[in-house]
């Protein structure tokens, strides 16, 4: 048998001189060390047992490449599901073999971690190579281990729940029960997920999470196709595709792709990932986006828009649409408490604050797009100060019409450091004493996120306060699937922090009078069930008009699949009692095509 040898990647002639015969004896006859296979390397464990170990001629079959190397089956499988049959080889430079060879490796065992070391992500086992032996081409490749109910299933629930610290180093290991030890434990093999169910868009990073058998046996759905995150139920079933190796189409929450999805897993930066190896094919599914009913006479109508980092410096085309899901996505609102609103210059970082020119062109927008003309009112923020996008000065915003009934109530002396307070105007009315104002800026609670702004309104003669919200984005909290556990969540005493300050701020209008008609509204960027949302209903005794929705209905956002209410309208006891109409308006989470990411939450109120 001819073998041609590879050293990281550069093969050189030693076939030649072995059929030349040019075999030089070895001195002395040394012990042979004993030749591991790929599941020895990987162990049962998230760190290989033989990190640091050099080993020698461990065989496999490529079953996939990349630029500077290559994931390799083993040919020996132990038959214990605990232990992964698969690795990745490093090459450092563009390895010259191809799936379907069959190969022995030379090197060293490695943990890489995405991020660096100090990263929480976890640590991928490797080969690093200094040696590959192409033993024949053309070799069959080993049968994929099948994801779901009918194949192979992961946990339903549960992605960690028993390790406190480093899962690398805690000494637990339970495939069968934790869905990050379940990965681990398939980490470098070739699977494949059979006639799966996206549950969210292809996000901008290629990746679509997927249900394999169409959801067959997983967690609790909604209704267009999507799986619910719950406190309880991170949802380990989920599967994510990725196109590292291959491009995916696009695709939107709730489509099918028909057959057999084939790939290696593998892991990067807070997930475990199916990277393709074959183009899903994707079967005819389309859902028109939500569309709410115009308001009726005596009706009020609220909703939230996450405007996401809108400035004049965005394509025409972007406000153009934000416009069209304004009027005829939501029917042109009363009311709408917008997030993401960027100042003029956007994310240059000039010392510019005002965004004038940003609302005015999409006033102008909604104006052309067949909606009413809508005013506006919010208060310009510090420099720099509010967090968001660098440069950006994003802050919270009114828009309103004027021509239903609805009319803001102008008191000076709103400023960006300047706390607003409840003041008894009327007949014994709660008011406010700057309108637009900011709630309490100056606590520790808002340093670096946006602050919540308050406004007086009145509708047909009923006094409306209206509390405008965007809180601390979740983007630092860490991935599900890293090493500490459990994973840091700095959102959460965050968001209970801001809580308590609108809470407070409830109950100090509510103390001037009992029957307030008070709103809450925006994009929390917290669950309906978290521990801030019951700070809101239970300590300033608002209820949660999204949380009456059913279940299947009751998202805003869908992050890594996984869909979940953040953005809310809660009201005072003086509108809760009120009749009301409530819905989530999907137009936006579920599409790969989005103008944002967030669905708006509308209601429709009877303060009369």
């Amino acid at each position: 048998m001819t073998f041609l040898r590879v050293l990281t990647g550069v093969p050189f002639a030693v076939a030649a001189v072995c059929a030349a015969g040019a075999v030089t004896a070895p001195a002395a006859a040394a012990a042979p060390a004993p030749v591991r296979q790929v599941h020895d390397i990987q162990g049962a464990a998230h760190v290989s047992p033989l990190l640091g170990e050099r080993v020698t001629g461990v065989p496999g079959v490529v079953t996939a490449t990349t630029e500077n190397g290559f994931w390799m089956q083993g040919t020996r499988p132990d038959r214990d599901p605990a232990t992964s049959e698969g690795v990745y080889v490093f090459t450092r430079t563009r390895p010259v073999v191809a799936a379907g060879d069959e190969v022995r490796v030379d090197g060293v065992v490695g943990e890489f971690r995405p991020g660096g070391p100090d990263s929480p992500n976890l640590s991928r086992t490797e080969i690093e190579a200094t040696a590959t032996t192409l033993v024949r081409r053309g070799a069959p490749l080993p049968a994929p281990t099948v994801l779901g109910p009918r194949g192979r299933r992961a946990p339903g629930e549960v992605i960690d729940d028993d390790v406190r610290g480093d899962v690398e180093t805690s000494g637990r290991y339970e495939p069968g029960r934790d869905g990050l030890d379940f990965y681990e434990s398939l980490e470098g093999m070739l699977v494949a997920v059979d006639d799966a169910v996206a549950t969210g868009p292809r996000s901008d990073y290629g990746e679509i999470p997927v249900l394999p058998a169409g959801g067959e046996g997983a967690g609790p759905r909604t209704y267009r196709g999507g799986i619910l995150a719950r406190p309880d139920d991170a949802n380990p079933e989920r599967v994510v595709l990725d196109d590292t190796l291959l491009p995916l189409p696009a695709m939107d929450a709730g489509d099918r792709l028909p057959g057999r999805t084939l790939g290696v897993l593998d892991y990067s930066f807070g997930d475990y990932k199916l990277l393709a190896t074959s183009v899903p094919r994707v079967g005819d599914e389309s859902r028109a986006p939500g569309r709410a009913r115009p308001q009726q006479p005596g009706e009020v109508a609220v909703a939230t828009y996450a405007l996401r980092d809108l400035d004049p410096g965005d394509p025409e085309e972007r406000f153009t649409a934000i416009a069209h899901q304004i009027v005829t996505g939501l029917a042109a609102p009363d009311l709408l408490v917008v997030t993401g609103l960027q100042d003029n210059s956007g994310p240059d970082a000039d010392g510019t604050v005002a965004a004038d020119q940003t609302v005015a062109q999409l006033v102008a927008a909604i104006s052309a797009a067949g909606g009413p003309a809508y005013d506006w009112r919010s208060i310009d923020p510090q420099d720099g100060a509010d967090g968001g996008e660098a440069g950006g000065n994003g802050r919270i915003g009114f828009l309103f019409r004027t021509d239903r009934g609805l009319a803001f109530v102008d008191r000076p002396g709103g400023t960006a450091t300047t706390p607003t307070a409840p003041v008894r105007v009327g007949a014994g009315e709660a008011g406010l004493s700057s309108s637009p104002g900011r709630v309490d800026p100056l606590n520790p609670a808002w340093r670096a996120v946006r602050k919540p702004l308050a406004g007086e309104f009145v509708w047909r003669g009923r006094r409306l306060l209206v509390v405008g919200n965007h809180w601390t984005a979740r983007g630092a909290d860490d991935a599900g699937y890293v090493r500490r556990r459990p994973p840091l969540r700095p959102s959460e005493p965050a968001h209970a922090a801001q809580a308590r300050v609108v809470a407070g701020f409830v109950k100090s209008l509510r103390a001037v009078q009992p029957d307030a008609r008070v709103i809450v509204a925006g994009d929390l960027n917290s669950g309906d069930r978290s521990p801030a949302l019951r700070t809101l209903t239970k300590d300033a005794g608002l209820r949660n008009l999204v949380a009456e929705l059913p279940e299947d209905r009751r998202y805003t956002t869908i992050t890594n699949g996984n869909a979940q209410a953040t953005d809310h309208i809660l009201v005072s006891p003086a509108l809760a009692r009120r009749p009301h109409e409530v819905e989530i308006v999907h137009m936006n989470a579920e599409y790969a095509g989005r103008v944002g990411d967030h669905d708006p939450a509308l209601v429709r109120l009877r303060p009369d």
